[in-house]
């Protein structure tokens, strides 16, 4: 790496930096699921920026769009007035995506982070009931700004706010108590029962997975029955796709599979295609009843975005293609996983996940990062995830290669074998 240049950065930026401290290089290129650093040195990347790399880094096609886009001065900044971009992004989103699924929403764009569209589907669901109260999960994450860290689980992150959150009630995620425990029942007891103590919500705010919580998975079941709950009780319900959605959890939205019709959607990461900020928030018609200019922002408006996203839903989700390889590479993710942690069963791994977001839940709860630093020394980038970063998870793009996926997965054996032996975790035989 350049020292001077990762002097710079630590001398002068804020103490808050987080992803620089575990994966230490500077990083100069990149191109598909490649990074490459001052130094030359390539790094297989199983993060894909938190999964708003999908599609991979600097896809050619996107490139070149952007590029022949900027170079015949077309609008990049435009609040909410009409262009070009804007209109045929909306026709594209609603033949592509909306349609096929026989989804009826308007598109709002709330700003360019994920955390906006958060913002803006509790501004909604407040306007719309007329109640203060949201619903939200244990281990939930939502964002990091006042509104969404009221509804986000995390004690470490919610501390960082530096005043009470107040106006959510946390209730149990599916599997909470075990898988014993139907949490769906406690809510509905809860809701019912005057004497509980809980205020009737505008909206439940739900995640199919809870991504930065430990990859935790809701069942098909548990959501259908979160639905009818919010049916029951006229509460709206709100899915968080930001980071399941875009195809990381094998459909274009986390939710299709289990066939719940959710009143407003939040989506961003991946939505641009290319790693441009882009947020949606996504509203059943019959919600949209904001007045003009209630809710805004200075860039509300991403034309670079738009035009990139448009092209990303023409080459991805115009078939089953990609859904199709992903469930492939799904299978290939999964085997491997299992059978690293039969081979190291002093790990006590368990696997869990949906689609390319796959984890390890570890018996240890320092391997898991161990395990993510050794990997980066062998040229991996992987995060972890779960309230004491207890999970290694795995994002890498939707379009890496079976040889790229089964490299990295090579070197997350290797890693975890040394992991174990830096740790001093007794070696079992894999039949114990």
């Amino acid at each position: 790496m350049t020292s001077d240049q990762m002097k710079s950065i630590t001398e002068h930026e804020s103490e808050v930096r987080s992803y620089v401290r575990n994966f230490p290089a500077v990083f100069e290129k990149a191109r598909g699921s490649w990074l490459y650093d001052t130094d030359g040195n390539a790094y297989l990347d199983f993060f894909a920026g938190a999964s708003v790399l999908n599609y991979g880094h600097n896809h050619p096609e996107l490139k070149q769009l952007l590029l022949d886009y900027v170079a015949g001065d077309n609008i990049t900044h435009s609040l909410d007035m009409a262009t070009v971009a804007r209109a045929e992004f909306l026709e594209t989103f609603h033949r592509l995506i909306l349609e096929p699924r026989n989804m009826d929403y308007k598109v709002q764009f709330p700003g360019p982070a994920g955390n906006n569209a958060v913002e803006a589907a509790l501004k909604i669901a407040r306007k719309v009931k007329e109640r203060e109260k949201i619903m939200s999960f244990t281990n939930a994450f939502h964002g990091m700004t006042l509104g969404a860290l009221s509804i986000t689980g995390n004690s470490f992150k919610r501390q960082g706010a530096g005043l009470p959150l107040t106006h959510s009630d946390s209730m149990p995620y599916c599997d909470y108590f075990g898988p014993a425990h139907n949490t769906i029942e406690y809510i509905d007891r809860m809701l019912e029962d005057s004497g509980s103590g809980m205020d009737l919500p505008a909206a439940a705010v739900v995640e199919t997975v809870q991504a930065e919580g430990g990859v935790k998975v809701a069942t098909d079941d548990w959501l259908r029955g979160l639905e009818a709950v919010c049916r029951k009780y006229d509460i709206m319900l709100i899915v968080d796709d930001i980071q399941t959605g875009n195809g990381r959890c094998g459909r274009f939205f986390s939710f299709e599979e289990a066939g719940i019709k959710p009143d407003v959607v939040t989506v961003s990461k991946s939505v641009s295609g290319y790693g441009l900020p882009m947020a949606l928030t996504l509203v059943k018609p019959e919600y949209d009843v904001w007045e003009p200019g209630e809710h805004n922002g200075t860039f509300r408006g991403n034309n670079m975005a738009f035009v990139t996203a448009k092209r990303t839903i023409e080459l991805f989700w115009s078939d089953d293609s990609l859904e199709r390889d992903i469930a492939r590479r799904t299978r290939i993710t999964e085997e491997a996983l299992e059978e690293i942690c039969r081979k190291y069963p002093e790990a006590e791994g368990t696997v869990r996940g949906r689609g390319l977001m796959q984890a390890i839940e570890f018996g240890n709860k320092d391997l898991a990062g161990k395990v993510s630093q050794i990997a980066f020394r062998n040229r991996l980038i992987i995060e972890t995830a779960g309230p004491d970063d207890e999970v290694l998870k795995l994002l890498p793009p939707l379009t890496t290669s079976d040889d790229d996926l089964r490299k990295g997965l090579e070197i997350i054996d290797k890693s975890l074998a040394s992991a174990l032996q830096d740790l001093g975790i007794t070696r079992k035989a894999a039949s114990e």
